[in-house]
């Protein structure tokens, strides 16, 4: 005949399992509550002007006689010199670069030919300012060394000789900015939040993104660089805890 201990030991062992079963799934609960969140995306633009423009020119001279070629490339300075002046550039912010002289006599793969003059000398001159929209139109009227007999290049270090447009003040911008694009993105999530019956909570993670600087323009061929008016964009990523 089984005893009073002998019917207690099977009941508190059965509570024992069950309590052990709701704390388990208790904690499951509280996983899965956890793993809850939305990520989201918030976007940040301005339209800002360059303040910075270098704009390479390449100067070719050349002669049979090489005091004859030097004199048609100081020449082709001197009409440079004038150029930016008539056009509101400054001549003084411009460096002479990349001075080289070339003897077709001392080629050796020229094969003795004599087509051609024997010095060729090459000089880059870089013109550098502070007011890019200023040399944007004197670029445009690049036409005119070229009447008065200055020998232009393309092509090297500077790309396709064009006007390279610079802004300088993305750090000046990077705060707010982050701030805008962070509060755009919260309001996504409250937007989620509300659509979902749910409450927003705190940040799990974040991820301030790569600021970029963007032709206004944004069409095939045209790039960054000959833009004098940009876009500046950042992109926010935020994982935002989510709560019933």
């Amino acid at each position: 005949m089984p005893t009073d201990r002998d019917i207690v030991r099977p009941i508190i062992l059965a509570v024992g399992i069950a309590l052990a079963g709701l704390l388990i799934g208790a904690g499951f609960a509280r996983a899965r509550e956890a793993d809850r969140y939305v990520t989201v995306k918030g976007i940040s633009e301005r339209e800002v002007q360059a303040d910075l423009a270098i704009w390479p020119l390449r100067i070719v001279a050349a002669h049979d006689d090489l005091a004859t070629a030097n004199a048609q490339l100081q020449s082709s300075l001197e009409k440079i010199r004038v150029f930016l002046t008539n056009n509101s550039v400054d001549p003084t912010q411009a460096q002479l670069q990349d001075f080289s002289v070339t003897d077709a006599q001392t080629n050796q793969y020229s094969g003795g030919s004599s087509a051609g003059a024997r010095f060729v000398i090459r000089q880059t001159v870089v013109v550098r300012s502070t007011k890019p929209e200023l040399v944007r139109a004197a670029s445009q009227k690049v036409s005119e060394l070229v009447s008065n007999g200055v020998v232009l290049s393309s092509g090297g270090e500077y790309g396709n000789g064009g006007p390279t447009f610079v802004f300088t003040g993305l750090n000046k911008l990077k705060p707010q900015m982050i701030g805008e694009a962070t509060a755009r993105a919260r309001e996504s999530a409250e937007q989620f939040a509300r659509d979902s019956r749910s409450s927003i909570g705190g940040i799990r993670r974040a991820s301030q993104g790569v600021f970029e600087i963007l032709p206004r323009d944004q069409a095939e061929g045209i790039t960054e660089a000959s833009q004098v008016i940009k876009t500046v964009r950042v992109v926010t990523t935020i994982d935002y805890a989510l709560s019933k």
